[in-house]
């Protein structure tokens, strides 16, 4: 994805959290304009921040901001901050290219992608130009989070803000890769999920003793290449648990 200005206007809103706490919000829905938005004012938070803060933790849309009562008066800290975050949403917001980029193989459908076939239905579409439309998409690691090295993948375009499942999947397996709400999770370990399972990979999010344990960060590129399950299953085979993905340095 090339660097592009978005233009879509935003507000920001500066809610409490905690006795010792503000969420500065940037939109309600995953939204790549409020997403650039929430990187940017998390940036600038960590290249000057106010005295007394003790956490920035961004999230999609929003950021979350800690602060040691002792030394920072609340009310002056929420004023610096709806003036930190009137200012990131004043005129257009740049979408920056990617830093990195990831291509990882993905079997997609049958008993790798259970649910595939509900959700090219869903879409109106054939399964196979459900696994075009996904593996064609330039796609971003929104955040990572919920478990260790866990990313959060998107953004599909608009006809894919499918609803989580009515009932929980009780387990998919370390690889799955599941579809909700015009996203994606690529999960590390065997986890319960409301989203559907459409592949499965032989990269694994984190591993402990790898180096780094964590190798996706936010604001990744990421490709998914359709592959044949026999060679997922020899990959994962590989020591390092990567899968056969590829990392590229862009810049």
């Amino acid at each position: 994805m090339s660097a592009m200005t978005l233009s879509t206007p935003l507000t920001a809103e500066v809610l409490p959290a905690g006795v010792d706490g503000f969420l500065v919000r940037f939109s309600l829905t995953p939204d790549p304009v409020a997403m650039t938005a929430a990187r940017r004012f998390a940036a600038r938070l960590e290249a000057g921040a106010p005295e007394g803060l003790s956490e920035i933790a961004a999230a999609l849309v929003s950021v979350l901001v800690r602060f040691d009562a002792t030394l920072a008066d609340r009310s002056e800290l929420k004023t610096r901050l709806e003036t930190m975050a009137r200012e990131t949403v004043q005129g257009p917001l740049e979408l920056p290219e990617p830093a990195r980029r990831w291509t990882i193989p993905v079997a997609f459908g049958a008993e790798q992608g259970p649910q595939l076939a509900e959700v090219a239905a869903a879409l109106g579409i054939s399964e196979e130009a459900a696994v075009r439309q996904i593996c064609e998409a330039d796609l971003r690691v929104l955040t990572i989070g919920f478990a260790p090295g866990q990313p959060y993948i998107g953004l599909m375009p608009e006809a894919w803000n499918l609803p989580r499942m009515a009932q929980l999947n009780p387990s998919v397996p370390a690889g799955a890769l599941v579809v909700a709400v015009r996203q994606f999770v690529l999960f590390g370990a065997a986890s319960a999920t409301g989203w559907q399972q459409v592949g499965r990979a032989a990269f694994r999010t984190f591993v402990p003793e790898r180096e780094p344990p964590m190798p996706l960060l936010g604001g990744d590129a990421i490709r998914f290449a359709p592959a044949a399950w026999d060679e997922i299953a020899d990959l994962a085979e590989d020591g390092d648990r990567m899968g056969g993905a590829r990392l590229e340095v862009l810049r």
